[in-house]
């Protein structure tokens, strides 16, 4: 039990003081051996001796090995009543016992007992007894403070493993609970049933993989299939994060990963789960991370440990990271971890099975359509998924209903997506721009075949932004057409386009900042990487690295100066087109434009369906492919 610092002051410095009066011999044996006899005036020696001479005294006690006496005599200046008097004598007075004869007075000595030693030796030890407990404390104030953490209470457990040890790990997650990533759970639960029946693969000479290596963005449920298998196997459980292999110390991470295998392989067969890999399997001699030798000695050992001399029988690992780019090669050889499982973003059909996971323990309203907020929600991962389904409720609660409803599930799509509702405008100005702006945006994408469908249109600000305008996929689309792209630029530049054509180049807005961004990058990849211009079928960019998640974002480039030049052309041209397409729309449409700015300044939202039906007053709505998804 710890005990607070004020208790154990409380304590000390008593103690401290006590000690110290003890060891400066205050507290005399004498006095406690005198009892009542001890006597509240002293004499000198000189006066007793003349008090002796001329017969006064009556009786005289010796303590403390003749150091003290009691002497008991008539004072004169009391009347000669006797009194007790207390007389510290010479080291050496030989003659006082002779004196004392001669006088015929009554003496006696009193040996002085062991208790006057006893006390000596405590007054002398009670210091440094109390210095060694108040360190002792100190210390156990460090490790219970420590956390585990490798602080100065942990200064003799720096190499022991800090993996949490579960002899079957109670999750509460099975596979059932995880959904729309059904490759990755395929491969696991091989590992889980070779783990309990590992007579099925080794009677045909199957060999179960030693690793199995988790990659994916965040938020898609890595860290979740460890639960799961964990869940699943009912075998010893051993989980630690990367990060805590590696300390200041040289040597300390390699020792806490032999810690690891060792316990390991006692439990054997058991699983190991190390989340966030790449903090500790960094390349080595990259220069990565500052060319740290601990993390590199720690490598070292986890690269052996996995399968080196003596290899790791029964022992199974699942690693996780979202950036497999950074790993030594070393790791992801065969032998170490044999598979790599990628686990992604749900398409349409996973989203809807994981929102069927997270809607078990949801209230939610009979006209709520799961296959609805699926189509709504892509590129979502299941951990958005879950926290839009937990938004819902929480605006549920907060609008005191007894269900989620279909507006609470799109105003928390709006709210993770565009961030949190703002003030709505007043009447201004401003207000009708971002009106025009939006519906610009809007107008285009209803107009154009292959552009996504618009499902609202709004001047409630959220985030940063003062108004949007959302667009709902008409499939899922894992290949996009030139033609695709060109809508999409096209309507990045419908807002721009009703600026200039209702307010003049003069009044134009920097409201439009952010879709310039999006549409020149779309179009530099068309020119670049996509081959979709007149320089041909060529890549002329490549991206550094991969995706963004994998640690990519830059891009390389190999080419001269007149194809740089010729690139850029090709951008200007793509945008220019486009930019020319989108205010022919806005102006062959303006009446409809008009109409549709005051009505959304009126009613600051107008839905999908409401804005093709007053298109469609006007000119003819192209039919837009709608994406049915088949379930198996």
């Amino acid at each position: 039990m710890k005990l607070p610092w004020r208790i154990i002051l409380l304590w000390t410095l008593p103690a401290l003081v006590i000690g110290f009066f003890l060891w400066q011999g205050t507290f005399s044996p004498a006095s406690g051996e005198m009892g009542g006899n001890a006597a509240s005036t002293r004499m000198s020696y000189g006066r007793f001796l003349e008090y002796l001479d001329t017969g006064k005294v009556s009786s005289v006690d010796l303590y403390d090995n003749g150091q003290t006496a009691i002497v008991e005599a008539a004072d004169p200046q009391l009347d000669g009543r006797m009194q007790k008097l207390r007389v510290e004598l010479p080291d050496r007075s030989p003659e006082l016992i002779s004196k004392l004869r001669e006088a015929d007075v009554s003496f006696d000595a009193h040996p002085s007992g062991d208790d006057g030693a006893i006390w000596g030796l405590l007054g002398n030890l009670i210091f440094p007894i109390l210095l060694i407990a108040g360190l002792f404390f100190l210390f156990r104030r460090s490790s219970g403070n420590s956390g585990g953490g490798g602080g100065p209470g942990q200064a003799m457990n720096f190499g022991k493993s800090k993996a949490r040890f579960q002899m079957e790990a109670k999750t509460g997650v099975v596979f059932d609970d995880v959904a729309g990533i059904e490759e990755a759970k395929q491969d696991l639960q091989e590992v889980v049933t070779f783990l309990k029946q590992p007579e099925r693969f080794t009677a045909v000479g199957a060999r179960i993989p030693k690793g199995a290596l988790l990659v994916g963005p965040p938020g898609t449920g890595k860290t979740l299939l460890a639960k799961a298998i964990a869940g699943e196997a009912g075998v010893p459980f051993f989980s630690i994060s990367g990060s805590e292999f590696v300390e200041m110390f040289v040597g300390v991470g390699a020792s806490r990963v032999r810690d690891l295998f060792k316990k390991a392989k006692e439990n054997a067969p058991c699983l190991i789960f190390i989340d966030e890999l790449d903090a500790v399997g960094r390349q080595r001699g990259a220069g990565i991370g500052g060319g740290n030798d601990e993390r590199e000695q720690t490598l070292n050992q986890l690269l052996t440990e996995m399968d080196g001399f003596e290899g790791n029988t029964g022992i199974i690992i699942i690693a996780a990271t979202n950036r497999p780019d950074v790993l030594d090669q070393a790791l992801l050889r065969p032998g170490r971890f044999d598979r790599q499982i990628m686990v992604d973003s749900p398409d349409l059909k996973g989203r809807t099975s994981i929102l069927n996971v997270h809607a078990r323990n949801k209230k939610l309203a009979p006209e709520v359509s799961i296959e609805k907020i699926a189509r709504r929600t892509p590129g979502f991962t299941g951990a958005d998924l879950a926290n839009l389904l937990n938004e819902a409720a929480i605006l549920t609660a907060r609008r005191r209903k007894d269900a989620i409803s279909m507006p609470e599930i799109n105003d928390a799509v709006d709210r993770v997506i565009a961030g949190m509702e703002g003030t709505p405008l007043v009447d201004s100005k401003s207000k009708r721009l971002i009106a025009y702006h939006e519906v610009g945006h809007a107008m285009i994408g209803t107009l154009l075949k292959d552009h996504d469908p618009v499902q609202k249109v709004t001047l409630i600000p959220r985030g940063q932004a003062q108004g949007l305008t959302w667009f709902t996929p008409g499939e899922e689309q894992s290949l996009v057409s030139r033609s695709q792209l060109k809508a999409r630029i096209t309507g990045a530049l419908g807002g721009r386009a009703a600026e200039e054509e209702v307010f003049g180049d003069a009044e134009v807005t920097s409201g439009a900042g952010g879709d310039l961004q999006q549409l020149t990058a779309m179009a530099r990849q068309m020119v670049t990487r996509f081959g979709m211009s007149d320089l041909g079928p060529m890549s002329l960019e490549e991206q550094g690295g991969g995706e963004v998640f994998l640690g990519g974002g830059l891009t390389r480039s190999e080419y001269s100066e007149e194809i740089s030049s010729r690139i850029d052309s090709q951008v200007r041209e793509i945008v220019e087109q486009c930019h020319d397409n989108a205010r022919q729309i806005i102006r062959d449409h303006r009446a409809a434009v008009d109409r549709l700015v005051d009505l959304l300044i009126e009613k600051e939202t107008i839905e999908g369906e409401e804005f093709r039906q007053i298109i469609a007053e006007y000119t003819d709505v192209p039919e837009k492919e709608q994406y049915v998804p088949q379930f198996s």
